[in-house]
């Protein structure tokens, strides 16, 4: 397979694979292509396979010499990627691949999000299927679409013809730490309308950046700022000072997605940029201050305008209000795993069009408690004259007492690093809850190699780690 950037990079096969995954446009909801491609790669290696009208793929490989008859493993990722950029970043998304790189020890994208999470979990699987020399059990290789933005590819997927019982999920970010239980989430959704009039008066623009954003289950309790947050905090500190009529909010990109900016165009009469600027100086002080926030930026900007389309000031003001009272973030802590989220919510995505739209990340390993947080935001719509909706929504994965993988994995780690891994549950959501659901008595564990800041443009995919975890792969196969 012809590489051009991350030739001779070990295990060399892997990122073979994975290089060619990421020069094909995949994001959540453009998974076409690189579902053809797995069809191709499939075909191309003689191995039976399914392509669903989701776009899933499952690849079924038999057991190399000897393993013939084990009990099936099945191997499981997404083949979608979050779609995250830098604004100077030409490259196109939508059409185009990505522009890797690696400076020895990471693998990264150029201006982008990598996709690490998970083509690394493809590139395993199709090394594995690819090189018929490793020693491993039949395989079931299953591949989902839109995991990110709410497991639609394992909620829809048919598994009825798996035989196997026994997964390994590889989607974590942490060499070393196995994950055997997950929070449960959905997707929630605030929607406010407002008839847009005509208004005249000098126009501002206020603008919240820097933030570091990140992934809103692995890092909600990282004490980062919330870009949108931030904005409802300064919009209602400037709309005590004068009237003031929206004509554009934005702010997130992903529901999953901690917001690393935020923009809102303004219709503003009673004071001057001067007198803004004091107030957004102040904020960026306080969010400096009280968040991790070091390189957060917030400032007011003339506009090149006079008046526009714009929201009444007593919409405004509702807008502001629902900003500033919609939760955000950590809302429990677990009592029995010590510094575990419990529950948590990200206002990830919002938008000003003929309507304001909200949108909620909502995380729980408490069933009950995510309903009743979802429930909240519901409330909050109807308080507020406005529509709430609710996709996406999908089951914790429930710890697993007796797990003969488990046990196996945990000693077969302890054989090759000569330590103990960690064995945790997480308050980020896998796929593993959904699947579980569709095999019963499903025996399964997740893994990956070391990542960082994934879901934004700063990810990156750690090299010596891909290889350690590959070949505990290996190890693992081999003795299941």
């Amino acid at each position: 397979m012809e590489t051009l950037k991350l030739s001779g990079i070990e295990p060399q096969s892997v990122f073979a694979y994975f290089e060619k995954l990421c020069s094909i446009p995949h994001g959540s909801g453009n998974t076409k292509l690189i579902s053809d491609y797995l069809v191709s790669f499939a075909k191309e290696q003689g191995m039976r396979y399914i392509q669903d009208e989701l776009n899933n793929v499952i690849i079924f490989c038999p057991g190399t010499c000897g393993y013939e008859d084990h009990p099936p493993v099945i191997l499981q990722g997404h083949m979608d990627m979050v779609c995250e950029k830098d604004e100077e970043c030409p490259i196109d998304m939508e059409r185009e691949g990505l522009d890797v790189a690696s400076d020895g020890t990471w693998v990264y994208a150029k201006g982008t999000t990598l996709g690490g999470d998970d083509g690394i979990a493809v590139a395993f699987a199709m090394a594995l299927i690819a090189d018929k020399t490793i020693p491993h059990p039949p395989l079931e290789v299953v591949v989902t679409v839109d995991e990110e933005t709410g497991m639609y590819g394992a909620a829809g997927i048919d598994l009825s013809m798996l035989k196997g019982r026994t997964m390994i999920n590889i989607d974590s970010e942490d060499e070393g730490i196995f994950t055997v239980s997950c929070a449960g989430g959905a997707r929630g959704t605030i929607t406010l309308p407002f008839k847009r009039r005509a208004v005249y008066g000098p126009c501002i623009k206020l603008t919240v950046e820097g933030l570091q954003g990140g992934h809103s289950g692995v890092e909600i309790h990282k004490n980062r700022a919330n870009a949108t947050k931030i904005m409802g905090i300064l919009l209602e500190r400037v709309q005590k000072l004068m009237p003031l009529c929206l004509t554009g909010f934005s702010g997130g990109a992903k529901d999953n997605a901690i917001p690393r900016s935020c923009q809102a165009t303004m219709v503003a009469m009673g004071i001057g940029l001067e007198r803004i600027n004091e107030i957004t100086q102040t904020l960026q002080q306080e969010v400096r201050e009280q968040f991790d926030e070091p390189e957060a930026v917030i400032r007011g900007d003339d506009v090149d305008a006079l008046g526009g389309n714009a929201l009444s000031t007593e919409d405004t003001a509702r807008v502001i209000a629902l900003l500033n009272e919609v939760p955000n973030g950590v809302q429990a802590w677990s009592r029995d795993i010590d510094g575990l989220v419990q529950t948590s919510l990200n206002l990830g995505v919002a938008s000003l069009g003929e309507e304001l739209c909200l949108t909620f990340a909502v995380r729980s390993s408490v069933n009950q408690e995510k309903r009743e947080l979802l429930q909240k935001l519901e409330a909050l719509a109807k308080c507020y004259d406005g529509v709430y909706s609710e996709t996406g929504d999908y089951p914790a994965w429930e710890y697993k007492k007796d797990s003969c993988l488990r046990d196996t994995m945990v000693k077969a780690y302890g054989d090759m690093f000569g330590k103990a891994p960690q064995v945790v549950a997480i308050h980020a959501g896998l796929e593993c809850g959904l699947l579980s659901e569709k095999l019963p008595g499903l025996d399964c564990v997740s893994i990956g190699p070391d990542m960082e800041d994934i879901h934004t443009s700063r990810e990156r995919l750690n090299i010596p780690s891909t290889e350690r975890t590959w070949k505990f792969l290996l190890e693992v196969l081999k003795m299941l």
